[in-house]
């Protein structure tokens, strides 16, 4: 049972929303909706078992706001009321269980492969080629800025008419908001870039809108990177950000979750293995890309896996080194992903004062009762770092793709009577 002096499993509050422990599903893609974006009962049953396992705060996978910022196949949209009811149907599922669920908002931006997502009209703060993907967007004007600020907020109002406790705004990882925050995908000379105040800019309208249509009782957080990880290119340091979720607190948000990277930076927001990863991911959405960077993925897959496997091998808690420069600046609850699965690491990061909470999405694909199964001290499937489900993400429902652990997850779910 839990020991009643765990930081971990204390309580911890988020803008009006107190939550009973400090281990949270951090969002990945489901990869489970309708082919036009609605809420199916494979959706609902992910969610169902999360809640299950007594998960204090889940992050839903990101959420288009609009078809222009869908970034893969069979990804959930909240861009028009019609969705309201199906999306309804979650929160529904996870207040029956006791938990809580926010719903992550986001626009892919230049971060896509058009022919996989079915989105042609690519768009970006500014017109620079995704190096990975080759994918060249077009550069947004002022009034279209405006428009995806009002497809946020009203994204975020029918989360919550839907009965979600809250909503996160995806800042992070290389979609639309982080390439507005990174000089290297943002060269605007307008008052959307240049400096910080206009580099921030964007996500603080989003936020001033949500917050008037939904109120200041609606907790909105963050996600945002602890480092962009752009070698060669202007991308930006922990410092740097830490100064740009300052300036989000200041805007009023009520919690900031740190990742790392962008697409181009390869694999540092998933360290692991990556030999099952790519084979998955070359089957799947690398498929789609142009000829030559798909012949190219192909035949250089196995040195690809080798250069990644060294790079960023799997250790825990991957992204505290950056939380300093984030911690000394804020005064709301910091969130941590990386890499966590033992209870001590996660006890640890606690008591060092790196951060106020942390959250894991690995370890909760490969056992949905992860959280139960750590606070009560019990064995459960244990996530081995393969990234097999992160190679099919966006071509496959997120579920855990290594042998031995499927079929120890499996069986748990027999026992349970589910």
């Amino acid at each position: 049972m839990p020991d009643a002096t765990s930081r971990l499993f204390s309580p911890i509050t988020i803008g009006t929303l107190e939550l009973p422990a400090r281990l949270f599903k951090t969002a990945t893609a489901e990869t489970r909706a309708a082919a036009d974006g609605s809420v199916t009962d494979d959706v609902v049953e992910f969610y169902r078992l999360l809640a299950k396992g007594e998960t204090p705060l889940i992050v839903t996978g990101n959420i288009y706001v609009t078809r222009q910022g869908k970034s893969a196949p069979r990804q959930l949209g909240a861009d028009h009321d019609d969705r309201i009811a199906g999306l309804a149907r979650i929160p529904e599922v996870v207040h029956a269980h006791g938990g809580r669920i926010f719903a992550q908002l986001n626009h892919c931006g230049r971060q896509v492969v058009p022919d996989f997502a079915g989105n042609r009209d690519v768009v970006s703060a500014s017109g620079v080629t995704d190096l990975l993907t080759g994918t060249r967007p077009r550069a947004l004007g002022a009034d279209e800025i405006a428009t995806i600020v009002g497809e946020f907020a009203a994204a975020a109002t029918r989360c919550r008419e839907a009965g979600f406790d809250g909503v996160q705004m995806h800042s992070a990882n290389g979609y639309l908001l982080s390439q507005f925050l990174t000089p290297h995908t943002n060269r605007r000379t307008d008052e959307y870039g240049g400096s910080l105040e206009g580099c921030t800019r964007l996500a603080r309208e989003i936020l001033a809108a949500i917050r008037q249509r939904c109120g200041d009782d609606f907790p909105v957080i963050i996600k945002m990177n602890g480092a962009d990880k752009l070698p060669l290119r202007d991308g930006l340091t922990a410092p740097e950000l830490g100064q740009a979720a300052h300036r989000m607190e200041e805007a009023g948000i009520d919690a900031v979750e740190i990742s790392v990277g962008h697409y181009e930076s390869g694999f540092p927001m998933v360290c692991g293995s990556f030999d099952l990863c790519l084979r998955h991911m070359v089957r799947g959405s690398m498929a789609q890309l142009p000829t030559v960077r798909r012949i190219l993925m192909r035949s250089l897959r196995p040195l690809v896996a080798f250069a990644s496997n060294r790079l960023w091998p799997a250790r825990e808690g991957f992204n505290l080194d950056f939380a300093p420069a984030f911690s000394r600046r804020l005064g709301i609850p910091l969130i941590c992903v990386g890499g966590f699965r033992s209870r001590d690491t996660m006890e640890a990061a606690l008591a060092a004062g790196h951060c106020d909470a942390v959250s894991a999405g690995r370890p909760f694909i490969a056992d949905p009762f992860f959280f139960r199964h750590l606070r009560d001290r019990q064995a459960g499937p244990h996530c081995v770092d393969c990234n097999g489900c992160v190679g099919h993400l966006g071509a496959q429902p997120a579920d855990c793709y290594h042998p031995e652990v499927r079929s120890q997850k499996d069986a748990m779910l027999a026992r349970e009577d589910i």
